[in-house]
């Protein structure tokens, strides 16, 4: 007989134990925490920071793109622009090492990302600018004067 059925997320699990009612410690887990379980497994968890979300506004002047990426320094970051494109990315590898008369401890971190944007043809390649500051990289991206809305005028019939 099979012990196997496939539940909602595609997740396989073991069929609920017939003698109790209740299910097998493994599927009750999985049922538990759900897919938000299964994110954490598949993510970034253990290999530095996952990728940063980011918010992108846009004014008549201006796009502006933040990263909240709190714990850095601004050095950390690189910002470059390739064929139309924007990338953003941070790597940072630390190591504490700390001995004492009866103990050594040995530490390392690592942390890394890289996001890349498509930069429309109306902004100022050349105006670029960026800081970081309490946690959030911004990055200020100005539009060419001719993407930036005119003023509504009025014609006069003659």
């Amino acid at each position: 007989m099979n012990n196997l059925i496939v539940n909602k997320n595609g997740n396989v699990l073991r069929k609920h134990n017939a003698m109790t009612g209740f299910p097998a410690w493994t599927s009750f887990i999985d049922e538990l925490f759900g897919e938000e379980f299964a994110n954490v497994k598949t993510s970034n968890f253990n290999k530095g920071i996952s990728t940063p979300k980011v918010n992108i506004k846009e004014s008549e002047e201006a796009y502006t793109l933040d990263m909240a990426v709190p714990g850095f320094n601004k050095s950390d970051f690189v910002i470059d622009i390739e064929d139309e494109t924007l990338s953003i990315s941070m790597e940072v590898t630390k190591e504490d090492e700390k001995t004492e008369e009866n103990y050594s401890r040995k530490e390392y971190g690592y942390a890394s990302f890289k996001r890349s944007f498509s930069l429309p043809e109306t902004v100022e390649q050349e105006k670029i600018e960026a800081t970081y500051k309490d946690g959030i990289l911004s990055v200020s991206i100005p539009k060419k004067e001719e993407a930036k809305p005119k003023p509504a005028r009025k014609i006069v019939v003659g």
